[in-house]
């Protein structure tokens, strides 16, 4: 089975997986601003997943590794709000992304409701980092970041609460928090059942 049949097969049985449920989930969402993220996985003998390094200077999320992705546009659906959010943020061409699917929505500390967009794309694409929202981009190792020995669960105190949230250490790169979360996510959804 190719990658795309896996990932297809896999999504389409994510009612069976136990997911994180997200960020406080003891808070009912009050407004929860609808987002959407491309997991770009390239297809190649290893495949890898496309994470950026967002600016320090941004108001949310300020320096942290993240899918490209952001709030949804009037009248977008999670797909077409991952895609452009990741052509503005990487210059990904919507034309070379084959969309699989998504993973059940996650909510953030920072309220938002965001959809993870799975989407296939050829390797070594001319991606470029936006020079205003994204201070780098890389691709890391699908099985590394899915293998569950490197994902850490960890706590910190948060509002006063003991808060448990995943860390994946790759190459001097911190991916922890929503996006580790999804990554977590993802990997309990391609485990075979």
């Amino acid at each position: 089975m190719n990658l795309v049949e896996r990932l297809r097969e896999a999504l389409s049985r994510t009612a069976s997986c136990e997911l994180l449920p997200g960020d406080m989930p003891e808070h009912p969402p009050l407004d929860s601003i609808p987002a959407a993220v491309l997991v770009a996985i390239t297809e190649r003998e290893e495949p890898g997943v496309i994470l950026t390094v967002r600016r320090e200077h941004l108001r949310t999320h300020a320096g942290q590794v993240a899918f490209p992705g952001g709030r949804l546009d009037p009248g977008e659906d999670a797909v077409a709000a991952a895609l452009r959010e990741a052509q503005e943020e990487i210059l990904l061409d919507p034309q070379n992304v084959e969309v699989i699917g998504s993973l059940s929505e996650y909510r953030t500390v920072t309220d938002y409701l965001v959809t993870p967009v799975i989407g296939v794309i050829p390797p070594n694409l001319p991606l470029e980092a936006h020079e205003h929202e994204v201070a780098d981009w890389f691709e890391a190792p699908l099985s590394f970041v899915l293998a569950a020995e490197n994902q850490h669960r960890r706590s910190a105190l948060f509002r006063g609460k003991e808060r448990h949230y995943y860390e994946i250490d790759w190459n001097g790169r911190r991916i922890w928090g929503a996006t580790a979360a999804m990554i977590v996510n993802l990997s309990r959804t391609l485990v075979e059942r």
